[in-house]
């Protein structure tokens, strides 16, 4: 069965690059950048600075999920993908692929985000955007497979907090 891990967290916590580490402790196992996913719209919609609204991201989510169904189909034994997921429905879609789904939530200081944010060249996704994540998101529930990550250090020891929890699992 594939497990998938899904980096989630709001923007700026460091999902693509805690994807990509745990992507080599796997094989460089199948990745999917989450932010690909989305449609030119949505993008034009958070580069003006508008919040997207639940059916904006629904068809996205639909997207994510089917790759990860497909990387499943493929006989794949990983797969990684990087996604906000930022409330409980948004990822109960991302639960409905085949295999084992497992969160990463991805949870450094506010001011770590914002600063991760401002010092980006050219993405659509604006720092004053985050106020409107963290008012919408939702900690994993209970019959969620996952992680809390809280650590506001280096992308090492961050790597090392993910690891550790996969390892512990049986994961890898």
């Amino acid at each position: 069965m594939t497990t998938h891990f899904v980096m989630m967290g709001v923007c700026g916590c460091g999902k693509t690059t805690a994807a990509l580490s745990l992507q080599k402790y796997l094989d460089q196992c199948p990745y999917a950048e989450g932010d690909d996913f989305h449609t030119q719209a949505n993008r034009d919609k958070m580069g003006a600075g508008i919040p997207l609204t639940d059916e904006d991201r629904y068809p996205w989510l639909g997207n994510l999920r089917d790759w990860m169904t497909e990387q499943a189909k493929n006989g794949e034994k990983y797969s990684i993908v990087t996604c906000s997921a930022l409330k409980h429905r948004y990822r109960d879609i991302l639960r409905d692929a085949e295999g084992k789904v497992a969160f990463i939530h991805l949870t450094p200081p506010q001011a770590i985000n914002l600063e991760r944010m401002l010092s980006r060249q050219g993405h659509y996704m604006k720092a004053g955007m985050l106020d409107s994540q963290l008012e919408i998101l939702e900690e994993l529930g209970a019959d969620e497979y996952g992680v809390k990550i809280d650590n506001p250090g280096t992308p090492e020891a961050v790597e090392a907090d993910i690891v550790n929890w996969v390892k512990a699992q049986g994961l890898i």
